[in-house]
């Protein structure tokens, strides 16, 4: 029979329709395949994108071959970095300029590369330029926070295919990270502790939907997943910001996401997905109550208009049968 799950964190609920249920095989596509040999992100091609703001390098001089990952301005950004944002009001609407920062991270120089065949090392690097990043991003007044996001394959919505994250400062928090702290929120004053912490308690006890833990971090299957295969990645010890993480922490999520993406490639045929890391609003740092955790989302199910108009989602794939699959196992 279907089931209607609550998530404990915002209270949206969702249908885990099991009459359904499907298969992992069953949600197999053509895998993300990196077609061309080059572009603008290769190495060699430098010149193609706007001056570099950070990059791995040895000795080679900047904006030039020689790299492990480069950071650099979006071309076409959402947002500008230029200008103030002088906020008005016209009636009961509400304007400002759309100022802030739009920035690519060039995960890596070979263009066929991907999380799951990146070295740990590599991995760490990115991490490492997404701290660095928020960190500086953090001195600007003009930013309440950043959205570190990733699009892999032309079904999540990614126009180029060699391998990169993005980042978005905005001047405003954005509703679904609001919604994530005001539902922490009410959870810490009735209780007095961290939801998230409690999850990850419940989730290392029950094991069902645990789906990888190590050095400090684990990958779970959340109880009331909107999407097939959704997973949350967190740090076992409470950290409300991400960008406070120590560079040998960096490592070891890195070598988690590495496996996590591995297996999540290796079960669903290298899907496309989405990433997003909802960490603390840049000037909230500190924070009891909420906890940082990367939301990863293969590309499996089209959202229409059931969901669209009730809130509600409909998912096929109960996440203890995901979970089981991602560990490999049968559930």
């Amino acid at each position: 029979m279907p089931e209607l799950r609550k998530d404990p964190v915002v209270g949206r609920w969702v249908i885990i329709s099991t009459e359904r249920a499907r298969r992992p095989t069953d949600f197999h596509r053509d895998p993300v395949r990196a077609h061309g040999d080059r572009c603008v992100f290769c190495e060699g091609n430098e010149d193609k994108t706007p001056p570099e703001i950070l990059a791995g390098r040895g000795d080679s001089p900047p904006n030039g071959p020689g790299w492990s990952f480069r950071v650099v301005p979006n071309k076409f950004p959402a947002l500008r970095i230029e200008g103030d944002l002088e906020p008005t009001g016209e009636g009961l609407f509400d304007r400002m300029n759309g100022v802030g920062a739009h920035e690519v991270v060039i995960e890596t120089p070979n263009h066929h590369g991907s999380l799951a065949t990146m070295s740990v090392d590599e991995v760490a690097d990115v991490l490492v330029a997404f701290r660095d990043r928020l960190s500086d991003l953090k001195k600007s007044p003009r930013f309440e926070y950043v959205l570190v996001f990733k699009n892999r394959g032309e079904a999540a919505g990614a126009s180029l295919e060699h391998p990169h994250s993005q980042l978005i400062a905005t001047p405003i928090i954005p509703i679904m990270v609001s919604e994530e702290l005001e539902g922490s929120a009410r959870y810490w004053k009735m209780k007095e502790r961290c939801v998230w912490c409690d999850i990850i308690h419940q989730e290392r006890r029950e094991r069902r939907r645990v789906i990888l833990e190590r050095d400090g971090f684990i990958a779970i299957a959340p109880f009331a997943p909107r999407f097939p295969f959704e997973s949350w990645i967190l740090p076992i010890k409470h950290r409300s910001a991400f960008e406070e993480l120590e560079v040998d922490e960096t490592r070891h999520l890195a070598a988690l996401l590495v496996e996590f993406f591995r297996r999540l490639s290796t079960t669903l045929n290298e899907p496309p997905f989405n990433f997003m890391l909802h960490t603390a609003p840049l000037r909230e740092t500190g924070l009891e109550y909420f906890h940082w955790h990367l939301e990863i989302i293969p590309k499996l199910a089209n959202v229409a208009g059931f969901e669209w108009g009730s809130g509600f989602f409909i998912n096929p794939m109960p996440p203890e049968t995901a979970a089981a699959a991602l560990r490999g196992e049968a559930e």
